[in-house]
């Protein structure tokens, strides 16, 4: 449609979010927004990963409505889901949203695997009597036909119903070579059992070389038994793994606290979050959370933001600090007076970031889908021009028409189905017991291609629970008494530097009692122990000479130093760090062999992050400290923009958008379920290594994949032409598909010989160690040959 009225500008458009159902490849998607893009005062972005048409529109030339019914004209289905000026969280704005789309998907899916189920069971019977001559009673070729005709319409009606979708819009996919296949086989059984041979009483299938030319007695319903059932696996898998997204958006959604103890006239009331309005007042206790953004008018506390900065060393609070919503409050009660609600909560704005992340990751279009662009056309064109020439030169009606179909029938995409489901089906299999869930097909490509990895620092490269890891006396006194009472007086705080103190204390001996403790919010807290005045906190005066030394070098190695003062005097110093996993060292040295680049990425300061990095063995140029959610989404960007396939390793909600950004995500099985949801890889075992191990056993089954993928073509390139020919008999090239289709298989199954560098999930050993290093090679071709 030709666009003659006057541009509009950018700030008259509004924003729409169309939930799109029914796409079953990217050709769909592409095919939707060139039909919106065509519509006057429309411009639209559409994601097939994510099932979302991202549309920004002149109310003035269209409606909503027009453009959803631009959708169903496409032949898919849509439904609005949100507007940018809604807010992001409310008691049923986001999950509603979430939820129908979400509903949307689990039809499908659901739809999919009742199809795959019946075809499965019905397949069974088929092929085994196919197969297997013995099993052949009389009239056995009228039994399997039933439930051959029960898999090829109703299994096969996606496939069906998308190729004539196609065939509407002169484009062909992946569907229309699974439908043209079964088809073929379909069509050329019937014409055999009704006007051939095949449907007399006791036939038996007899192979010859060459096609008959006295008659048909040949029939291919397992074929279409096979093609239809493992294409529906694939399928379904893939349909799963699109649900990542809104699973994401869904989980952070509800981190948010649900209801709040508003102050009303001096009284606590309980009220859903969605009713705070900014200047009102609520009341924070210890361990809830907070309702929503704000500012703190009364009371001391300290604040977990690990959800937030992904740091587990929680920041103090106190009248005029500002806090975040869904954060948690560790200790004292505070008033909290609401500065924003609704769509500009940082916790919206985090779940707005993961959205336009996603978003903007391209979908990979799968190989097949390429491939079958040319393939189905050249395939059909090849049968056509056998047909007619072997009329031609003179030949039999039925030996010209059997050297058509069997050009079809070699076509016919068994083994190119099996492909990739079986690789997938293995390689997943295998990845799960080891602790390693890939979320589909996409992500192996990105496998492929990444050269540089990021990883968080707290939780992943780190245990991201706080530890006492040293204690030093004041000259003369003792070590021991000096943690002990520390621990006593810290025993009276919920502070998870208190915790690891108390821990360590106790760990050691029984506390002493303390009594009348104080918190001073900034400088630390204090109590009597056995009648001496114990302060533990931040320095206040000058230390000796061995205890200031002492409390530098622990700042300059990242740790977090206490001092312990008695009755005013500096008795000794506790040095409490979040110490590093043991074997996050070894994993960075995988990575290397990988032939990835490891940078260090972290919301704690320039200090602690290059500690850390020195010992994992990360290069002082590639540390990236002090950095908040939305500026870890820029550094991915930034290493993106100068040409690098990034990786992200996390594990808080701080990371889910930066891990939706990167070209392949891996979350930390440990890690909060919306950074998962927002990966493509998650490590259950919360050990780095398996990084290394899902990147290895992700390129092996891409690999495997296209190993599938070439056999499969090679059989159909060589025999293609035998059979236009006239040189093949349909039957034999069943077989020869057959074959093709067992490689496939095998070829699949040498994935379960993966091993991991962890030993089974147990720490490595020398073994699995040079294990890796031998398979190390393989994967650094494939990053050397993109």
């Amino acid at each position: 449609m030709a666009q003659t009225a006057a541009p509009v500008d950018a700030t008259d458009l509004v924003h729409l979010e169309l939930g799109v159902t029914g796409m079953t490849c990217t050709s769909c998607s592409s095919r939707i927004e060139r039909k919106i893009n065509k519509v006057d005062g429309a411009d639209a972005i559409v994601n097939y990963a994510t099932e979302t048409a991202t549309i920004d529109y002149d109310p003035s030339r269209i409606t909503e409505d027009e453009l959803i019914e631009v959708v169903r004209g496409a032949g898919y289905d849509a439904f609005a889901m949100t507007a940018a000026e809604e807010p992001a969280v409310d008691e049923s704005g986001g999950d509603e949203i979430v939820d129908r789309h979400e509903e949307a998907r689990l039809a499908e899916e659901k739809d999919l695997k009742d199809r795959l189920i019946w075809s499965a069971i019905f397949s069974v019977p088929v092929v085994a009597i196919s197969m297997i001559p013995a099993l052949q009673f009389p009239n056995w070729q009228w039994a399997i036909l039933v439930l051959s005709t029960l898999i090829y319409l109703y299994g096969g009606m996606p496939f069906h119903r998308a190729t004539l979708l196609n065939l509407r819009h002169r484009s062909t996919t992946m569907d229309t070579l699974v439908s043209l296949g079964t088809t073929a086989a379909y069509v050329w059984s019937l014409w055999a059992l009704f006007f051939g041979t095949a449907g007399h009483p006791g036939m038996t299938m007899e192979m010859s070389l060459l096609p008959r030319a006295d008659g048909m007695d040949h029939i291919y319903l397992e074929t279409v038994a096979v093609v239809v059932t493992f294409l529906l696996l694939g399928r379904w898998f893939e349909v799963r793994a699109k649900g990542a997204s809104s699973a994401a958006l869904k989980s952070l959604l509800d981190m948010g606290a649900k209801d709040a103890a508003l102050l009303r006239d001096g009284r606590e009331v309980r009220v859903p979050v969605g009713q705070l309005a900014v200047g009102d007042v609520f009341v924070v206790r210890p361990g809830e959370k907070i309702a929503t953004d704000g500012r703190v008018v009364e009371g001391t506390s300290a604040i977990d933001e690990s959800m937030l900065t992904g740091e587990s060393v929680p920041v103090d609070a106190s009248p005029g600090s500002l806090v975040t919503g869904a954060t948690i409050n560790t200790s004292g009660r505070l008033l909290v007076e609401v500065t924003r609600t609704g769509a500009d909560t940082t916790l919206s704005q985090m779940a707005k970031l993961v959205t336009e992340a996603q978003s903007k990751k391209a979908p990979v279009q799968r190989l097949v889908d390429r491939i079958s662009a040319v393939f189905v056309p050249t395939v059909i064109v090849l049968a056509v021009i056998a047909l007619i020439v072997h009329l031609l030169i003179g030949n039999d009606v039925n030996w010209a028409f059997s050297a058509a179909v069997a050009v079809l029938i070699i076509a016919c995409p068994c083994a190119l189905g099996l492909a990739t489901p079986t690789a997938l089906l293995v390689g997943t299999s295998r990845g799960a017991q080891l602790g390693l869930l890939i979320k589909g097909p996409e992500v192996l490509e990105s496998t492929r291609q990444v050269d540089t990895i990021v990883m968080d620092k707290t939780g992943t490269v780190t245990e991201g629970v706080m530890s006492v890891t040293g204690v030093h006396a004041a000259a003369g006194g003792d070590e021991d008494a000096v943690l002990a009472l520390a621990g006593a007086v810290e025993s009276g705080s919920e502070h998870p530097i208190a915790q690891a103190i108390v821990t360590a204390a106790s760990e050691r001996g029984e506390l002493a009692a303390a009594t009348g403790f104080e918190n001073s919010a900034g400088r630390g807290v204090s109590a009597v122990v056995d009648g001496r005045t114990v302060v533990v906190g931040r320095p206040d005066g000058e230390l000796p000479a061995e205890l200031s030394q002492a409390f530098e070098d622990a700042q300059g190695r990242g740790a977090t130093p206490v001092v312990v003062s008695i009755d005013r005097v500096p008795a000794g110093v506790v040095v409490v760090r979040d110490t590093i996993k043991a074997s996050s060292a070894q994993a960075v040295a995988q990575f290397a062999d990988l032939g990835l680049t490891p940078y260090l990425l972290t919301g704690d300061n320039a200090r602690a992050a290059a500690a850390v990095a020195a010992e994992v063995g990360v290069g002082e140029g590639n540390v990236i400290a002090d950095v908040m959610p939305e500026d870890k989404v820029a550094v991915i960007e930034r290493l993106q923009a100068e040409g690098r396939r990034v990786a992200m390793v996390g594990d808080g909600v701080n990371d889910a958008a930066a891990l939706a950004q990167a070209d392949l995500g891996l979350a930390m099985g440990a890690g909060t379920d919306v950074a998962i949801e927002a990966s493509d890889i998650t490590l259950m075992n919360n050990d780095l290594r398996s990084a290394g191990d899902a990147i290895r056993l992700s390129r092996r089954t891409l690999r495997t994949i296209k190993g599938n993928l070439f056999w499969a073509f090679a059989y159909n390139v060589a025999l293609i032409p035998v059979a236009a020919l006239g040189l093949l008999n349909p039957g034999l090239a069943g077989i020869a598909m057959g074959f093709s289709s067992v490689f496939v298989v095998s070829n699949s199954l040498t994935l379960r010989g993966f091993r991991s560098t962890l030993g089974e999930g147990r720490p490595a050993d020398a073994t699995g160690a040079e294990h890796g290093a031998e398979t190390a090679a393989g994967d650094r071709e494939l990053v050397e040959a993109k």
